[in-house]
């Protein structure tokens, strides 16, 4: 990143939203300024009735390396408050994920640790090169967990695997993240590329309205016990057909059907 560029880049084209961590040179490790800009992308990209799917990437070869040691240092001598805002604020990014209604893809090759792999988790959908190198980190420094991992981890992949990952500091491949639950697909680096926007390309067609009620419906049912998360798609499944184009899509599903 050149000297006064911000952090994040956003782009926006073709119902896509891309969002890019611009610190190539520290691999895209994670400061307040980072932060900040990257919730700001992930809310512009949010507010735009234009965007169908959001994409968030690393630039150079890496998704993100975790918090910046400098600026930790630099925070940690100015007080517990100043640390504190660094965290507050890459909170802030990852809330921004499950606050915006379209779906958040987290494109990972490279590394993705400690702060990257929890950005990971925030995630709605993770596309990962088999050869990604990824994890928590935290505790090969002496360090616990600040953006998320202690608690999302253990949601994702239960609390024995969450535990032995936080504990041991190991790390994963994008093959290994798949099989975990942490990602959704992994793809070898030669088809990478290509594979990542036939995935996003193909959301990006996709009805709008389907695509944000099924976000919503899985972020808040994951919220509540069953049966309410039941009766949210319930009441969700009959306002989205009973609604001004329910009767094209059902029409589509049974001429689909038929074929």
């Amino acid at each position: 990143m050149t000297a006064g560029m911000p952090p994040v880049r956003l782009e926006i084209a073709d119902g896509i939203a891309r969002i890019t961590l611009d610190r190539p040179d520290a691999m895209n490790a994670v400061t307040t300024a980072l932060a900040v800009s990257l919730e700001q992308a992930i809310r512009v990209a949010g507010g735009d009735g234009s965007v169908s799917v959001v994409v968030i990437r690393g630039a150079g070869g890496n998704f993100c390396a975790g918090g910046d040691f400098a600026e930790v240092q630099r925070l940690r001598a100015e007080g517990p408050a100043a640390l504190r805002s660094l965290f507050e604020s890459f909170r802030g990014a990852c809330e921004a994920v499950g606050a915006i209604a379209q779906p958040v893809i987290a494109v990972v090759e490279g590394i993705a640790m400690a702060g990257g792999f929890e950005l990971m988790q925030a995630s709605d959908v993770v596309l990962v090169r088999d050869d990604a190198r990824i994890s928590d980190n935290h505790v090969n420094f002496g360090m616990v967990p600040g953006g998320g991992g202690s608690q999302r981890l253990p949601r994702i992949v239960g609390p024995q695997r969450a535990l032995g990952l936080l504990l041991s500091g190991d790390r994963l491949t994008g093959v290994d993240a798949v099989e975990w639950g942490l990602a959704y697909r992994s793809f070898p680096a030669e088809a990478f590329d290509a594979e990542v926007e036939r995935f996003v390309s193909r959301l990006a067609t996709r009805r709008p309205d389907a695509v944000r009620t099924i976000k919503r419906l899985v972020r808040e049912g994951l919220s509540t016990d069953l049966g309410s998360g039941l009766d949210l798609e319930l009441d969700a499944v009959v306002d989205h057909i009973a609604g001004a184009a329910g009767g094209a899509s059902v029409s589509a599903f049974a001429d689909r059907k038929d074929k």
